[in-house]
């Protein structure tokens, strides 16, 4: 698949994905690529949040390639009964352990638990060694009952722009060969 077979939802987690960060230089590199907007960056709300990223789906024209990091993981997986329109493959990266109490915010566990289902479509997840908001065990945990394929991007901690992840040239390239495996 090609970039422009498909419309790309860039799905951020808290707080957004700040000007630095390889999700918004993505946004603007890749013609077809749009943001999941949410209401409430710094106070997400499960059920807002889900809905918002099943909205961008549903209004999807071509095969949409999902996007997502951090608490744009699992808003993206609860969100999959509500879409109606086809998903060709998601790119999930550094996925939080929401049913860790030591998460901050706390409420960010009220996006939990994750389903457990196989995902209807092909999916990549991209995790770390020392991710303070989640442990490699648990995102390959999740990746095994999805049925991802799990690529362990060693100690990178958070993938974001804190962690030196603006440009992130090998993520660009692990996208580029996941997306020309998909079908349109």
């Amino acid at each position: 698949m090609k970039v422009s077979e498909a419309e790309i939802l860039i799905i951020p987690g808290y707080t957004n994905s700040g000007p630095g960060h390889w999700q918004t230089r993505w946004e603007a590199k890749l013609s077809t690529a749009r943001r999941v907007e949410q209401a409430e960056w710094s106070k997400p709300v499960r059920e807002d949040w889900v809905a918002r990223v099943a909205e961008e789906v549903n209004a999807a024209v071509k095969p949409v390639v999902l996007v997502a990091h951090s608490l744009g993981v699992p808003s993206a997986v609860h969100a999959i009964p509500q879409f109606r329109k086809k998903v060709a493959g998601a790119f999930f990266v550094a996925p939080p352990e929401l049913d860790n109490p030591e998460i901050r915010p706390k409420h960010l566990m009220t996006f939990g638990p994750y389903p457990r289902d196989p995902l209807p479509f092909p999916s990549l997840m991209i995790a770390s060694r020392n991710d303070p908001f989640g442990s490699y065990e648990h995102a390959d945990d999740i990746a095994s009952a999805w049925g991802s394929l799990i690529i362990d991007a060693g100690e990178t901690g958070h993938i974001n722009a804190e962690s030196g992840h603006g440009p992130w040239p090998e993520g660009t390239m692990v996208f580029a060969q996941f997306l020309s495996q998909l079908k349109p």
